[in-house]
């Protein structure tokens, strides 16, 4: 494929995630990335930062869908309830993805490096939430402790989703979890 095609940035990703499941992170290098791809080192790094940013590139992007969700809600919409319609935006992105979310996040669990890293791109998820609400007037303590329930429930319904593909979507374990969280709290 020579370096002139359309849709370097894309290529790039499929070939890191390829070398990240057959290698391993750590054994992978930018350039036999690059090789796989057929493009440069020069152009990678027009797109990433580095190795690990194929990774999480589009993490920006899903918390601005996420904030935007919480915008969205309407006025109605309890905390719990702007959170859930930012998790069901997040979700469904990551449906329409799911044999590539699912070996990114093979690839993130065996590396205690991007799984830290996962942590803190999940850190910056939950104070977006949480100054998302404030900016819709929900008290401080009250958007904090929602944005980082929030974010529990995700990792759990993902985690659900990634360990038994194809029996329940992800919209529905997260339904499923915040459904148990309501009976934690006697609300649902």
């Amino acid at each position: 494929m020579g370096r002139w095609e359309p849709n370097a940035r894309g290529r790039l990703e499929r070939a890191a995630l390829e070398l990240y499941v057959e290698h391993g992170f750590e054994q992978t290098t930018v350039a036999k990335i690059t090789e796989r791809a057929g493009l440069t080192e020069r152009t990678f790094f027009r797109h990433f930062a580095d190795k690990r940013e194929v990774l999480f590139a589009g993490s920006g992007a899903m918390q601005e869908l996420c904030v935007a969700a919480v915008a969205a809600a309407p006025d109605s919409a309890t905390p719990l309830d702007m959170v859930a319609a930012a998790l069901d935006a997040a979700s469904a992105r990551w449906e329409e993805r799911g044999e590539t979310v699912r070996k990114r996040q093979t690839v993130i669990d065996a590396n205690a490096e991007l799984r830290e890293r996962e942590l803190i791109k999940l850190a910056a998820l939950s104070t977006a939430l949480a100054d998302a609400m404030r900016q819709r007037g929900v008290a401080e303590l009250t958007a904090r402790l929602t944005a980082e329930t929030g974010i529990v429930v995700l990792k759990v319904a993902f985690e659900r989703w990634i360990g038994d593909p194809g029996q329940r979507s992800l919209p529905q374990l997260i339904k499923e979890c915040l459904n148990a969280l309501g009976t934690m709290t006697g609300s649902r």
